[in-house]
């Protein structure tokens, strides 16, 4: 019985070596993860990059050419998808329409012939804020109240793995951005397992407590959103969660603490543990919004690091925020985002700048790899 396996499976989320190809092409490349009990974790990657794809291994909906899906000490990776712990929820709600949202909700229930249906409902009707709604059919919901249907339906059978596939994609940005934070504060009430797939960098980062960024069919750097954020691995990992200014150059001077970096023009200081060993071309890069916009000429800059020189070719109010595109004196433009805090003027295409940044928020990776990685991707979902 599926009700027997959902109940005797619990533990983390192994994958093992988990390949899938269709004919000459590599979906999934030997990915391997481990997925903590109980917690919020994201696949995050551009369209084509496998990461639904994995979650379907998971689901028994595709198959793998080669590997191992577990849960705990359960090896499910030839069981059926019913008869796995497992449920999931689509972007596409797949609602009953002919049912009452109280009746999408208990279906599963009923057919595994629970004994507490009308108390489990009632539970997770409330845990959703759907209580007021119990009577509608999904017709008569919004987007955002649909979601929530859909996510109550798959966490009322207790499933020991929760899993996402792109379910915010329909929503528009506001109601999105609700959801987030509704997802979340569901998660850690339950204490499920939610495995989310998305390609929206600023969703993972809201809501997972950990994030594998998927490229090619391989796991690019795996991490807490801060530490994947504040130390790409990667350009790919750089260019795609955030956007980072890359700036080819050499290491000079390495010391116990930092090393002095040679750009085309001037130099800047980068501290030891964000260098590449052994590797001497770089690209060293620094997050727009990391960065200061001085007026030229100034005086003695209390920031570790300094370019001069620099021209601003576009300003763009964006309310909280200015962006900047500034030109350097060796032709590359940097990106800028500066807070508005009203105490100073924005400048204007033409202006004379200069850029200051503390060091500490400077890192350099291997100039072998490609800059422009993770860059102008199709978001579409995959």
């Amino acid at each position: 019985m599926a009700g027997a396996a959902r109940a005797d499976n619990s533990g983390d989320l192994v994958l093992s070596s988990l390949t899938k190809r269709f004919g000459a092409f590599t979906a999934v490349d030997d990915v391997d993860l481990r997925i903590p009990q109980g917690s919020f974790f994201a696949l995050l990657g551009p369209s084509g990059c496998g990461k639904t794809t994995t979650l379907r291994m998971v689901a028994g909906l595709e198959q793998p050419t080669a590997g191992e899906v577990r849960i705990g000490a359960h090896d499910i990776t030839y069981d059926k998808p019913y008869r796995r712990p497992v449920n999931t929820v689509f972007q596409s709600y797949a609602l009953f329409p002919h049912l009452s949202v109280r009746e999408n909700v208990a279906f599963g229930l009923k057919r595994r012939r629970s004994s507490q249906v009308d108390k489990l409902v009632a539970d997770v009707l409330e845990l959703t804020e759907l209580q007021a709604l119990a009577a509608r059919k999904p017709g008569q919901l919004s987007g955002g109240q649909q979601q929530r249907v859909a996510l109550a339906r798959a966490i009322v059978n207790k499933p020991a793995v929760l899993l996402l596939d792109e379910p915010l994609g329909a929503l528009d940005l506001k109601l999105r951005r609700q959801m987030q934070v509704e997802l979340k504060r569901i998660q850690t009430e339950v204490g499920l397992t939610f495995v989310h797939v998305t390609h929206d960098q600023e969703e993972a980062m809201t809501m997972a407590d950990t994030i594998a960024v998927m490229n090619a069919g391989r796991i690019e750097q795996l991490g807490a959103p801060a530490e994947l954020y504040e130390n790409p691995a990667t350009t790919f990992t750089a260019n795609f969660l955030g956007q980072s200014n890359l700036i080819r150059a050499t290491v000079r001077d390495r010391q116990p603490d930092s090393a002095t970096v040679a750009l085309p023009s001037g130099t800047l200081r980068v501290p030891a543990s964000r260098l590449p060993a052994g590797i001497d071309d770089v690209w060293v890069g620094v997050r727009p919004e990391k960065i200061s916009v001085e007026s030229e000429p100034t005086g003695p800059s209390g920031a570790s690091n300094r370019i001069a020189g620099l021209v601003v070719t576009d300003a763009s109010f964006m309310g909280v925020s200015t962006q900047y595109l500034v030109r350097t004196p060796w032709g590359q433009e940097l990106m800028v985002f500066e807070q508005n805090r009203g105490r100073a003027a924005i400048h204007r295409p033409g202006d004379k700048v200069s850029l200051s940044f503390s060091a500490e928020h400077t890192f350099a990776l291997d100039a072998g790899q490609d800059v422009e990685a993770g860059i102008d991707l199709d978001e579409t979902p995959s």
